[in-house]
């Protein structure tokens, strides 16, 4: 009959604590009236309390702090800290130790050790300590393995290996919107929500913009000449909660003139997070490039580059339109001014524009004049490829507000 060898106890001792900042002490205060039976007992025992808050026995906050009891939650953004300790348990001298953490993921294998260096000897009732960190980056399984080779004072070379499994948790929900202005403005809204249990303390939600763009944030307000942000002096989010960040995004000068290139799918940039949780610890998250769908223009394209709010009745004003030929070949145009039964043009209508080449643009001064107070809607532009002879119109392209020659109307 065949007798397995009985399994070899190792000299060595692994030992792996997570690090993470301690909790403010709580307890459950219990009180009753004077007139109960207990009296004062219940109120004089909360007083003797060290844990209660001098003054404030009643507060369920304490003075004292508390040492983490488990391993936690980790959440993706967060920085993983973890004290590794290697003890020699045995009274022999251990040789060439060598200690290896790395972190498994679903995706990749992380080195973690600070140093790969062999430890030249270890002598009785001594330890190896080491401290490492990893700023988490996937959520998922991740699988922290510790590895330990020494070599004993016979010779014999020895090996061991512990797992430490544990989740990562995603922290916040982020989801955006984008609104396109009239003119080339993009305003991007993004909604982010605090999915944890505890609260969070916002130090910085900003939007790297991508080259393309420029950037204005839209969460703050001015008073006293200082910007305050919108969300108060101390910005927690609580859990469950959601806040709204609004940006607007202006296309740099280079890329406005060439409207060809703002087509399709175009990248805007990427948000970059930052928060604090419990004691001050740090958390920071950047989203993916985030992409929008350019609207379409056709192939030309009339926008208005100056209009004024409020006018006179028959009195006439002037506009500025920007023509730009989004198509891939040259056009050339010529401008139609039809009237509609408010808004009347001044000038010669069927005039050539002349040729525009691909990606250009041209700007037109136009005078017109309203025959109707009220909101009226700036309508009967024409203009036609005389080469295709396809005729594009512009409807409803901006509004202006009428009102009788009699009421002045500021510059």
């Amino acid at each position: 009959m065949e007798v397995n060898p009985p399994k070899q106890e190792h000299l060595l001792a692994l030992k792996v604590m997570r690090l993470t900042k301690p909790t403010l002490f709580t307890n459950i205060p219990v009180t009753c009236e004077d007139r109960d039976l207990p009296g004062d007992l219940f109120n004089q025992l909360m007083k003797d309390d060290p844990s209660t808050v001098n003054g404030a026995e009643t507060l369920m906050l304490g003075e004292m702090l508390t040492l983490p009891q488990n391993f936690g939650n980790i959440f993706l953004g967060e920085t993983f800290s973890s004290y590794i300790s290697v003890h020699n348990d045995s009274n022999q001298i251990v040789k060439d130790i060598l200690v290896k953490a790395d972190l498994q993921t679903s995706s990749q294998r992380l080195n973690l050790s600070a140093s790969n260096a062999t430890v030249a000897e270890l002598k009785s009732d001594c330890c190896i300590d080491d401290v490492i960190h990893h700023e988490v980056k996937e959520i998922g399984t991740h699988i922290l393995v510790c590895a330990v080779s020494y070599t004993t004072q016979s010779g014999e070379k020895m090996y061991f290996r512990k797992f430490f499994k544990f989740q990562v948790l995603k922290p916040l929900d982020v989801k955006t919107k984008f609104y396109n202005a009239e003119t080339d403005e993009v305003f991007l809204e993004a909604q982010i929500q605090n999915i944890t249990t505890s609260p969070m303390f916002m130090e910085k939600v900003s939007l790297e913009p991508s080259m393309m763009y420029n950037v204005v944030e839209l969460n703050t307000v001015k008073q006293a000449g200082e910007g305050m942000s919108t969300f108060g002096s101390r910005t927690y989010l609580q859990p469950m909660d959601t806040r709204q960040y609004l940006y607007c995004l202006k296309p740099k000068q280079e890329f406005a003139e060439k409207a060809g290139i703002i087509k399709g799918v175009t990248v805007i940039g990427k948000l970059d997070i930052v928060w604090k949780t419990n004691l001050g610890e740090r958390g920071r998250l950047q989203t993916s490039q985030l992409q929008r769908m350019a609207p379409g223009y056709g192939d030309v394209r009339l926008s208005l580059e100056a209009i004024p709010d409020t006018v006179n009745l028959e009195e006439p004003f002037h506009i500025t339109c920007k023509i730009t030929n989004c198509s891939e070949r040259t056009m050339d145009l010529v401008l139609e001014m039809c009237n509609t039964n408010s808004i009347h043009w001044c000038g010669v209508s069927g005039r050539q524009l002349g040729k525009l080449n691909p990606s250009s643009s041209l700007y037109l001064a136009l005078t017109l004049l309203s025959s109707v107070q009220g909101l009226q809607s700036v309508s009967g532009l024409r203009l036609t490829d005389t080469f295709l002879k396809r005729t594009y119109e512009y409807d409803d392209i901006a509004q202006v507000c009428v009102v009788s020659s009699t009421i002045q109307v500021e510059s």
